[in-house]
């Protein structure tokens, strides 16, 4: 009786433990490329995010051109952030996403914009990342490069 009570102790200190353990680091999420179709200047994407969470889209541009960005949302929580080539997305120690590169400021420099346009400071490839401001968020993205 007293080993069963022993080996019900210890099954009982041991339940904590491994629920504490951590959890396997979240990958960063896949950057899906923005094309256009062929003689055309601008195209759509569209998806879902969970919140808390990025969807990563990428294009290709040259210095100069002007590039507009519009989200649209049926209920309003999709913004994104718009980022200069050769930025690094990566996990930090808490498993956040981090962005290691400059951003195109939004219009009213938060970070956040649901609309963006403006001359390109550079050629390369640019990062978009969607993300929610409360919830999930569907969305649609109209992007147009000229």
């Amino acid at each position: 009786m007293r080993s069963v009570l022993s080996f019900c102790l210890v099954l009982l200190l041991s339940i904590p433990a491994a629920f504490a353990a951590d959890p396997a680091p979240q990958p960063v999420p896949k950057v899906r490329p923005i094309f256009f179709p062929r003689g055309s200047t601008g195209g759509t994407v569209g998806g879902h995010v969970l919140r808390g969470n990025r969807n990563l889209y990428s294009l290709t541009a040259a210095q100069g051109q002007t590039l507009t960005v519009t989200i649209t949302a049926p209920d309003d929580n999709a913004v994104f952030q718009i980022y200069e080539p050769d930025t690094k997305v990566q996990r930090d120690t808490d498993g956040t996403l981090e962005f290691i590169g400059t951003t195109l400021s939004a219009p009213d420099n938060s970070g956040d914009a649901t609309r963006w346009s403006g001359r390109l400071p550079r050629a390369g490839t640019y990062l978009i990342a969607v993300g929610s401001t409360r919830g999930d968020a569907r969305y649609s993205i109209d992007v147009k490069v000229e």
